[in-house]
């Protein structure tokens, strides 16, 4: 039986919606819906600045590309191919909206996004996004899968609203997504995305030598390492659930979850990895011992943390009443949430606002019946001990005066009354008699 409106549900179904402002826009991590058709954005020319760069730089408009994404710095930084193909700085962009921690993605719906190494090929750009243009990073990789990890549809992508993805503004998306095009076009057939979680200085890994996903972030540094010394981005594979890089391994395959094979690399950069890791092993020194270092931000603690979160999104999507943030995990294991509470404002929300609106109707109703009915008792109850209190009155009284007819009282005896002075003269020497002789 549907459920008709009153001014009461109504108001009801308001509340349940007021305080989450969550919205349905964003990156959501089930589907990425298209708007139906392209507006252009996908087709607009390379601004002016951008072609510019490429010349000033010494790079073809079609040569290839690789994305870095520091999540702490909020960046997205675009690097070209120039003729002597070394790579070099083409743009860097602020990241709009980013959700979740520092730290690695775990399960679907953890809110996190992605670190590790990604590529996207042409298929994964999508020019009618409804988050204006957007293109697939490719997670879960073959990282992510070997580890258990979860999730699907993580975008870099526009329209600034994110729930897990990098979303970008609108005029930043149309001129990546044009850089990415057009090195499509000039043969580029993958391009890599580097997604790490700060900058990996020495500073830097210093400042996070305690936290849980160090160990994970070590492992990414061995690629960025390779990055920052060759400017060529690094060959990447996976085996013993680990990156490896720049691994040749003749005659072998490598398994991501099977036991790495020896593999080899050239002297030339191992050399230079080896001189690498040398200056930076001292510089992390240097730094454990300063205390100049700003204070880490937080991350996420491993599954346990994005198990919380995941189950907090599912009931969002239900369009339960929640609180209003995530909950957090403290290092000690303690869940934090905020006090505020609202649900979703989506087709889910506002059916089960109506629901709990129609229940809270139902019990408010049969509130009111159950205190009526307690009043029409405590109102007969009282009747009839007012009515036996009288009927116990009347039978004390009728007792009272049986007994008074049973035995009488005497007559109260009157004393007589002193007789009166004489008045007069005679009286008066009469007194004097009285008191000189006494009484």
């Amino acid at each position: 039986m549907p459920m008709i409106a009153t001014p009461t549900t109504t108001r009801l179904i308001r509340a349940g919606l007021l305080v989450l402002a969550l919205g349905v826009a964003g990156c959501t991590e089930s589907t990425l819906e298209v708007s139906g058709g392209s507006s252009g954005n996908a087709n607009a020319p390379l601004p002016q600045k951008v072609v510019q760069a490429m010349i000033t730089k010494n790079m073809a408009r079609g040569s290839p590309i690789v994305a870095r994404v520091f999540k702490e710095e909020n960046k997205v930084e675009i690097w070209k191919q120039k003729t002597n193909g070394r790579y070099d700085l083409l743009a860097s962009y602020e990241i709009c909206k980013m959700s979740g921690k520092l730290g690695p993605k775990y399960i679907e719906g953890d809110r996190q996004s992605p670190e590790g190494f990604y590529t996207v090929r042409p298929g994964q750009m999508n020019p009618n996004s409804k988050y204006h243009l957007a293109f697939n990073i490719g997670y879960p990789n073959a990282y992510d899968r070997a580890n258990g990890r979860t999730g699907s549809n993580l975008m870099v992508h526009g329209a600034c609203s994110s729930s897990g993805c990098f979303s970008m503004n609108n005029s930043q998306m149309t001129e990546i997504y044009a850089i990415a095009r057009e090195s499509f076009k000039g043969g580029q057939t993958e391009f890599q995305i580097q997604s790490f979680p700060f900058r990996m200085t020495a500073a830097n890994m210093a400042r996070y030598r305690d936290d849980p996903n160090y160990a994970f972030w070590k492992n990414l540094k061995e690629g960025y390492d390779y990055f920052e010394i060759t400017k060529t981005p690094p060959k990447v594979d996976v085996c013993e659930k680990r990156y490896v890089f720049n691994a040749a391994a003749p005659g072998a395959s490598l398994s991501p979850s099977g036991a790495c094979p020896a593999v080899a690399q050239p002297d030339s950069l191992k050399m230079a990895y080896q001189s690498y890791q040398t200056g930076y092993e001292a510089a992390f020194a240097s730094a454990v011992k300063s205390n100049d270092a700003l204070a880490p931000k937080p991350s996420i603690l491993g599954i346990q943390e994005a198990k919380l979160v995941s189950d907090w999104t599912k009931r969002r999507a239900r369009g339960e009443r929640i609180t209003v943030e995530p909950p957090s995990m403290t290092a000690t294991g303690t869940v934090v949430q905020t006090s505020r509470m609202g649900r979703i404002d989506s087709p889910a929300g506002r059916k089960m606002a109506a629901l709990e609106a129609a229940d809270a109707e139902k019990k408010r109703i049969a509130e009111e019946k159950a205190a009526a009915a307690r009043l029409a008792e405590e109102q007969k109850a009282a009747a009839k001990a007012a009515e036996i209190a009288a009927a116990e009155a009347a039978k004390q009284a009728e007792i009272a005066a049986a007994e008074a007819a049973k035995n009488p009282q005497p007559e109260p005896v009157v004393e007589a009354a002193a007789p009166a002075e004489k008045p007069g003269f005679l009286g008066r020497v009469g007194k004097r008699i009285t008191n000189l002789f006494g009484s």
